[in-house]
């Protein structure tokens, strides 16, 4: 069985780019130690926040299925809400105070998003604006919003390693940033959700599963044989794709985010960092670099 309590996973803080919060385990082959640090902060809504007399800006990460809002005093995430309906981001933003906005969209136009917000500077995160990266990708105009932003919160989170982030969304994406902030690109493949339907929709008869809270590696029913196959291949997956660029990139740090990082972060034998706010962390450095430009 999936075991949740298997080691691998270290979890990055909620609240600012530069501390580890949580739990940090160390990887399977060793002891485990636990080093715990716990911080809590309450905020009723984003204006009731007091702030520090550095930059307040306010990210939009517009993704296929919900929206992601995050507000940042300079470098520290204060805030974060989840919303699935536009209407919802609108009364937000009307709502709120700040001195600069970026807006990363895949789904709705991004211009009628910037319009809801009272902020004096306004960005929108297309391949015509600056990033604090070399981008090598040869058809940048096609790159996803969603994948810039994952490898400038890799790069803010670790600085001068080589990092693949690992965003487990609608779609698993897979990205490398080097030592010296290159962007080399990247890989696509199913998502979780994705693998389900396929296996449903072109088969006649194998029905559509998800996903329970423990798999065995051998199903015994038609339906857990398909939760088994899925879900262990998606980890295989994972960790093939992370023991070829250890083996391609020495030093290298590892990040998982996205909606369905929760169901592999402690599946996985390999040392990672489970950052769930990492786009977010990304759409700032890339706000933070305009506005200083």
């Amino acid at each position: 069985m999936f075991d949740s309590e298997s080691p691998g996973a270290s979890h990055l803080s909620d609240d600012t780019t530069g501390n580890i919060d949580a739990v940090q385990r160390c990887p399977r082959h060793q002891p485990d130690h636990f080093i715990i640090i716990l911080r809590i902060h309450t905020f009723d809504a984003f204006s009731a926040c007091e702030f520090s007399q550095t930059r307040m800006n306010i990210v939009v990460d517009n993704g296929n299925t919900s929206t992601k809002v995050g507000i940042f005093d300079g470098d520290n995430l204060v805030d974060h809400r989840v919303f699935h309906s536009l209407a919802e981001v609108k009364d937000l933003l009307e709502a709120t105070e700040a001195d600069n906005i970026l807006v990363g969209s895949v789904r709705h136009d991004p211009a009628e998003i910037l319009s809801f917000s009272t902020a004096t500077r306004k960005f929108v995160l297309d391949h015509r604006l600056p990033l604090p990266i070399q981008n090598h990708y040869k058809t940048p105009e096609t790159l996803g919003v969603d994948r810039v932003a994952g490898v400038c919160g890799g790069l803010q989170l670790f600085p001068g390693f080589n990092t693949l982030v690992i965003d487990a969304g609608t779609c698993v994406t897979y990205d490398l940033i080097d030592a010296e902030r290159n962007y080399r690109g990247g890989a696509i493949s199913p998502g979780l959700r994705m693998r389900f339907r396929a296996v449903h929709e072109f088969t006649a008869r194998l029905p559509l599963v998800g996903v329970p809270d423990t798999i065995s590696l051998w199903g015994d029913t038609t339906e857990t044989s398909i939760q088994s196959g899925v879900c262990y291949g998606m980890i295989a997956e994972m960790e093939g794709i992370i023991s070829a660029h250890q083996q391609e990139f020495g030093n290298l740090k590892t990040v998982l985010t996205g909606g369905d990082a929760p169901t592999f972060e402690n599946r996985l034998k390999a040392s990672i960092f489970a950052s769930p706010n990492l786009v977010l962390i990304g759409l700032n450095s890339i706000l933070n670099y305009n506005v200083k430009r």
